[in-house]
């Protein structure tokens, strides 16, 4: 599924290194390669929310949230933004849908 690939890019990005915020704030270069990847996320989200609103994906609503101010007020997205998707509303959701990939 494209979400979990985008996931997975996100987590290649910094390598085989534990994040840093100091090393995701000073490297732009990652901060736009993680926009784009969290948008493609938020998307992937949406469209699943929509076709069933009580699927059980953690922090789903967030990462559409986060995907929505990327795009729409992007003059004022924060790094800490970024970073607390990655950090927070992340990790969860890729082993719940590959889980519910799994189902089908």
């Amino acid at each position: 599924m494209v979400a979990n690939i985008a996931i997975e890019e996100i987590e290649n990005f910094f390598g085989d290194k534990s994040k840093q915020f100091d090393d995701f704030y000073s490297n732009l270069c990652l901060r736009r390669a993680t926009e784009s990847n969290i948008e493609i996320i938020g998307e992937a989200m949406n469209r699943i929310l929509k076709i069933d609103r009580n699927i059980a994906v953690t922090n789903s609503r967030k990462i559409v949230d986060a995907r929505n101010y990327i795009i729409h007020e992007y003059y004022s997205l924060s790094v800490d933004i970024l970073w607390s998707t990655v950090i927070n509303h992340l990790p969860k959701p890729k082993d719940e849908v590959m889980a519910l990939l799994d189902n089908e």
